[in-house]
C-alpha cells in the first residue's frame, strides 16, 4: 500500500478506536495529515489531538488501548503532561496529545482537520484561539546581538576544552538567530508552508539561497572555530557589526 494512504488509513483507523470508547469527542489532524496533506510523504508523522469528554483524559493518557486498537504499538513515552511521541510496529511515528474541550483555549496550535467528530462537538472547540505562539518583538538589533555574543561565548568555552557547549553556542543558538534574520532578507515564497511553531522546518524549501551556506556555518564537533568565522563574515556583510564585538570573536577564532 502507498505509504501516503497507509498514513492516512492509521489516522481513520484511530478515528474510528476513539469513536467505539464512547468517551471521545474529536479525532484533530495536524501538520501534514491535517491541513497540509499535499506535503505528505514517506517520512510523514502523525500529529493528532484527541479531543475527549470532560474527565475522561487521564484514562485516555495512561491507558492506550485506543492506539492498539488501530494497530500493534512498540514503543510509546509520555513527553508532555499532555501527550506521548509512539511509534507502531510497522514504524508509523505519532505525537499527539490528548485534550479535555475546556483546555484548548490555552493551547497554541495551528488549524488542523477533523478527522471525527462526534455528534456531541461544538465544533468551534476545535478551532485554535492561540494560533500562533505567543508574539515576541525580536528588532534585528537584538537578533544580530544574540547571534554575535553566542559567537564570543562558544569561543570561549571551546578554548576551555568545552567543545560541545560550543557546538550548541555557536551552531546551534547563533544559527538559530540567522534563520530568524533570513524572513528580513530573502523573501519567502508563498507556495510552501511556513510553520509558525518551528522556523528551521521546510527551510531549504523556503530560502534556497541562505540555506547553501549552512554547511559552512555548521561545520561539525572539531570545527566550531571555522563555523563562527563563517558566521561573523556573513553577518559582518549583511549587518553593522560592532568593531569591538568582530575584532573579540576574531581574536578568539585565530587562537
Amino acid at each position: 500500500m502507498d505509504r501516503k494512504q497507509l498514513l492516512l488509513d492509521r489516522l481513520s483507523a484511530i478515528g474510528e478506536s476513539l469513536r467505539q470508547s464512547g468517551d471521545a469527542l474529536a479525532l484533530l489532524g495536524l501538520g501534514s495529515v491535517g491541513l497540509e496533506t499535499d506535503r505528505l510523504d514517506s517520512y510523514s508523522d502523525l500529529d493528532f489531538f484527541a479531543i475527549v469528554r470532560d474527565g475522561c483524559k487521564e484514562r485516555f493518557l495512561h491507558n492506550l488501548d485506543w492506539l492498539w486498537a488501530a494497530a500493534p504499538v512498540a514503543y510509546h513515552f509520555q513527553n508532555t503532561v499532555d501527550g506521548h511521541k509512539l511509534l507502531f510496529s510497522d514504524g508509523i511515528f505519532c505525537e499527539f496529545a490528548v485534550f479535555e474541550p475546556g483546555e484548548l483555549a490555552r493551547i497554541p496550535f495551528s488549524k488542523g482537520r477533523i478527522v471525527w467528530q462526534s455528534p456531541d462537538l461544538d465544533e468551534v472547540l476545535a478551532e485554535p484561539q492561540l494560533n500562533k505562539p505567543p508574539k515576541e518583538d525580536k528588532s534585528i538589533e537584538w537578533l544580530l546581538g544574540e547571534a554575535l555574543t553566542n559567537l564570543f561565548v562558544g569561543l570561549c568555552r571551546y578554548q576551555r576544552g568545552e567543545k560541545l557547549s560550543a557546538v550548541k553556542l555557536i551552531q546551534g543558538h547563533a544559527v538559530d538567530r540567522i534563520v530568524e534574520l533570513t524572513a528580513r532578507l530573502e523573501d519567502e515564497p508563498d507556495h510552501i508552508h511556513k510553520d509558525q511553531f518551528a522556523p528551521e522546518r521546510r527551510f531549504e524549501q523556503r530560502y534556497p539561497a541562505m540555506a547553501s551556506l549552512l554547511p559552512q556555518f555548521m561545520q561539525g564537533y572539531e570545527r566550531s572555530r571555522e563555523s563562527a568565522c563563517a558566521i561573523l563574515l556573513f553577518l559582518d556583510e549583511h549587518f553593522e557589526v560592532n568593531p569591538a564585538i568582530k575584532a573579540a570573536i576574531l581574536r578568539l577564532c585565530k587562537q
